[in-house]
């Protein structure tokens, strides 16, 4: 099939991929168009265009992985466990998220279609397991959206308090907005994305830099090096279990679950490859550089973190209880230990930032999973439809209308089940990681049992098959013991028992059982067999793509030369 061109002015394809020469469903071939921005569009209202550049999904892959859990969510981390126990956890559980986006990073450059890595599991290892990660990572979603509306009106209360204006009007106007960029379709919503996320990463560099000069005096404050390690200790104990060996054992190992916490997020870069240009050369470059992007973001932060503050302060324990404001920052703690006026109120506003690209982009990846859902079948074909610029529009307002639960959070007696209620993302957030493993411990059998070899690959994952096996064991263990301080007694809690957060807690498992097992029994679907894997359905129309991809590349670097400066020491970082 041919690729054909609306404007005369542009020649070849841009790179983008089909995700099928024929509908799924119908088997009806559907013509596709390369606009003047390069953009693969579709006329059939059944397709997802291909409208995100390299520099899109590179800053898109940065974005996913900064957010309020960093700057935020690490001053709890801190107060529980210590100094030591959240280096070493955000540097270990950061290893178990490349392993992650490696194993996804091989699938999707062999078959970056647009259904999304629930399509990886359908087609490579069981539908039952398809089924149930499309429809549990939606879940997770329609519940972090919500979560971070309510976020961002929470950090407009640093400024104005909630009795002047009711936290339901921000959340209404975020709501609006969110909804607005997603529905002005995919070369709109990946410029936003782009400059916000580059934000992101000027705002935690900057952190970076100012945790660092404080560490070692350059500030107003004295030096506080590794003073803190010693005293009060590296190791915490965790709250409510006395101060023995098994109590800072517990402590080191809450840290790991705030480390997932901190790092869900980062796989939603498999979910834009249906829109992605040049798939099987961005996917894989923006993964690879994952490695090195968990390294400087995260572990710098929490080692220089370490040093700023000591985890028994009083007014960390303080700042924990005030929600997501720039309060509730460990950093913003440090700059007023630090006696640095007005700095507080500029990082407010930089969270604000990241918690309205997160809400954004969380209401992008719910639309075009719930989209992917529905191209597999394993959804109303309703929510398969787009519109001209090739947005699921259905798909977006059914996503919208389930966030509107962060209007909960405008009644105070309605916010703490809310906060019960959040408890499920980061279960199902584990649960989908350990889909992703799963999947592609069974695509790299199927592949070998077919004969594909690595040579063949676009991309190989570093650790390969072994690598994700590990990592299903230890995300499997994380997933398990996520909640073991419910059985911690406190104050709140039934006895030594926390029943809500119980509940909340571990209800992602067996929902998602439930959705397996479920389709099982109503379809009676098998498991594939690994030499019966669909490896190439859709294959030969991404191949004669990626061809005019490298002719259209080749006719406009010969008419216009990148600048070899920035294509050499600058292109990289974005």
């Amino acid at each position: 099939m041919a690729i054909t061109q609306r404007n005369s002015g542009s020649s070849g394809s841009d790179g983008a991929h089909a995700e099928k020469g024929a509908d799924f469903h119908t088997g009806v071939h559907a013509e596709p168009h390369v606009d003047g921005d390069g953009v693969v569009e579709y006329s059939d209202n059944k397709h997802l265009h291909r409208g995100l550049k390299s520099r899109h999904i590179s800053m898109i892959a940065i974005g996913g992985a900064i957010g309020t859990g960093l700057i935020v969510g690490t001053g709890k981390a801190l107060q529980q466990s210590g100094p030591a126990s959240i280096l070493i956890s955000y540097t270990l559980v950061g290893l178990l998220v490349y392993i992650v986006m490696c194993g996804l990073g091989e699938m999707a450059a062999w078959l970056p279609h647009a259904s999304g890595f629930s399509g990886y599991a359908t087609r490579f290892c069981d539908p039952a397991l398809g089924f149930a990660l499309g429809w549990t990572y939606w879940c997770k979603y329609i519940i972090t959206t919500p979560n971070q509306l309510t976020a961002s009106a929470l950090i407009i209360s640093y400024w104005v308090k909630a009795d002047k204006v009711n936290p339901g009007v921000w959340i209404a106007i975020f709501l609006v907005v969110i909804c607005a960029v997603n529905y002005f379709g995919i070369k709109f919503f990946g410029e936003l994305e782009f400059w916000l996320s580059s934000f992101k990463v000027i705002v935690i560099v900057g952190v970076i830099l100012l945790s660092f000069l404080l560490a070692v005096g350059a500030g107003p404050g004295p030096a506080t090096g590794f003073k803190y390690y010693k005293n009060p200790g590296a190791f915490a104990p965790y709250p409510g279990t006395g101060n023995g060996s098994t109590a800072r054992f517990a402590g080191f190992w809450s840290s790991f679950v705030n480390a997932v916490f901190a790092y869900l997020g980062t796989e939603l870069i498999g979910v834009t490859v249906g829109e992605a240009q040049n798939p099987r050369k961005t996917i894989p470059r923006a993964i690879k550089l994952t490695f090195y992007r968990i390294l400087f973001f995260y572990v710098l932060s929490v080692f220089f973190l370490g040093m700023l503050i000591p985890y028994n302060h009083e007014r960390l324990l303080s700042a924990n209880k005030q929600a997501t404001s720039a309060a509730a920052s460990p950093f913003v703690l440090a700059i007023k230990i630090a006696g640095i006026k007005t700095l507080d109120h500029i990082l407010n506003a930089c969270i604000l930032m990241f918690t309205f690209s997160a809400s954004n982009s969380d209401l992008y990846i719910a639309s075009r999973t719930m989209y992917g859902l529905a191209e597999r079948g394993h959804a109303p074909k309703i929510f398969r439809w787009t519109d001209k610029r090739g947005v699921p529009v259905p798909a977006l307002i059914i996503s919208a209308i389930f966030c509107c639960s962060a209007f909960m959070n405008a009644a105070q007696d309605s916010g703490k089940v809310f906060s019960y209620f959040v408890n499920l993302t980061t279960i199902f957030g584990l649960m989908a990681w350990i889909s992703l493993l799963v999947t592609h411990i069974y695509f790299v059998r199927a592949r070998k049992a077919q004969g594909i070899t690595d040579e063949m690959m676009p991309y190989v994952a570093p650790a390969g098959m072994w690598g994700s096996i590990i990592a299903l064991f230890f995300c499997c263990l994380i997933a398990l013991t996520k909640n073991f301080n419910v059985f911690i007694k406190s104050p709140k809690t039934y006895g030594n028992f926390d029943m809500p957060n119980f509940v909340t807690g571990y209800l992602g498992i067996p929902v998602y059982l439930v959705c397996i097992f479920g389709y099982k029994i109503v379809t009676r679907c098998k498991g594939v067999k690994p030499h019966e894997a669909d490896f190439y359905t859709g294959k030969d129309e991404i191949d004669r793509e990626e061809e005019a991809f490298l002719a259209h590349q080749a006719a406009k670097n010969a008419a216009n030369p990148p600048n070899q400066f920035y294509k050499r020491w600058v292109s990289w970082l974005f």
